[in-house]
């Protein structure tokens, strides 16, 4: 394998791929990435078993071949390098050797018939969206998703087709996102898949503000999405997905509607002196105001209050402040209203502007 390329050139692929390299590894090779010279195409190739990144650039290719090596370091040789350099790659035995001006540089290498490929994907559904609808989905839920929860199908976000629309709901079993977007996806049928963690963590990084079309595949086990010169496949998780609409509260009777602002910057302060393990903070409702009370082990008090359009009666209720939080960050218009029913039962927090936009916050005792 022989080829010379400029460093932006590689530079660009090689940070496209690299999130899914593991620092530390069960398998070396885990550590490597895949790089494959061919005629008229360089290809990078990452993995972790679990996620696959696959990314392109054009190449004029002096002699074909494919190796593995280190990823990280050749990340770090890359961005040392100065911009606008010319990048010889060369082959020699079991060394990669990398040349750039006067500085030269022998990487380890591994072969590439040991490099784990993700199989390919059986196909069951096939639809093409805007990039930014897809990422507008995973912004407004991912942070939802729990973090090593024993219920393993929490720990991921669910991706749902369903009478023409495309829905992604996350919950940890402590609050719930959810939202949805009208999609062209023809008459693919009903369908719902759990994309793991770190897939959807990629999968945000990947993708970008633009109206050029991301082309999903869903499949009996596995995610690929296809973005430009990019290729995304993720297992999913097997499992089944917890009924949320059951979870969605109906026929709250008490509706506060206030600025979102305000209400994040009060809720923000108060949250400073909230307990640092559980974050609660208690939320007295009266005509026309809210006010805000959080206090800690250490005796600190913090009282906070702001202007809202609230007639439901005096209504006390405690919530996790950065559950609170979150919600009003994944949300866009001026306002926000909080449906309620009472002490003890789930806050819905809507988008007034957006009924496609609804997030769930079960109530915490104070």
């Amino acid at each position: 394998m022989k080829f010379e390329i400029s460093r932006d050139a590689l530079l660009k692929p090689i940070q496209a791929v690299i999130g899914v390299v593991e620092r530390r590894q069960t398998m070396p090779i885990l550590s490597n990435l895949l790089i494959a010279a061919d005629a008229g195409k360089l290809t990078l190739t990452g993995t972790d078993l679990e996620v696959e990144l696959t990314a392109e650039t054009a190449l004029e290719c002096d002699d074909a071949g494919e190796v593995t090596v280190p990823g990280r370091k050749l990340l770090d040789i890359c961005r040392a390098l100065p911009d606008g350099a010319r990048i010889a790659v060369s082959l020699d035995k079991e060394r990669l050797q990398v040349r750039s001006g006067r500085s030269r540089f022998n990487l380890a290498t591994l072969p590439a018939a040991e490099f784990p490929l993700v199989e390919d994907v059986e196909t069951q559904t096939r639809f093409s969206i805007p990039q930014k609808q897809l990422k507008e989905l995973l912004d407004r839920t991912a942070f939802s998703m729990a973090q090593q929860d024993v219920r393993y199908y929490l720990n991921g976000l669910l991706i749902e087709i369903a009478e023409g629309k495309l829905r992604a709901v996350a919950t940890d079993g402590h609050r719930l996102a959810l939202c949805e977007v009208d999609a062209d996806i023809g008459d693919a049928p009903a369908q719902q898949v759990i994309v793991p963690r770190k897939g959807v963590l990629e999968l945000q990084r990947l993708l970008g503000d633009t109206d050029a079309a991301a082309e999903v595949e869903l499949g009996g086990n596995k995610i690929r999405v296809r973005v430009d010169e990019l290729r995304f496949t993720s297992k999913l998780i097997d499992g089944r997905f917890p009924d949320y609409d059951r979870v969605i509260p109906k026929g709250g009777d008490k509706l506060v509607r206030a600025s979102r602002l305000l209400m994040r910057d009060a809720l923000g302060r108060a949250a400073i002196l909230s307990n640092e393990k559980y974050k609660g903070v208690r939320l007295d409702l009266d005509e026309g105001r809210v006010r805000i009370q959080a206090h800690n082990p250490e005796q600190e008090e913090a009282e906070d209050e702001f202007e809202a359009d609230y007639n439901g009666g005096e209504l006390e209720i405690g919530f996790n402040v950065v559950y609170l939080l979150d919600a009003l960050g994944a949300i866009d218009s001026e306002d926000v209203v909080l449906q309620l029913s009472d002490a003890n039962s789930s806050c819905l927090v809507l988008d007034p502007d957006n009924a496609a936009h609804r997030y769930v916050v079960m109530p915490m005792r104070l």
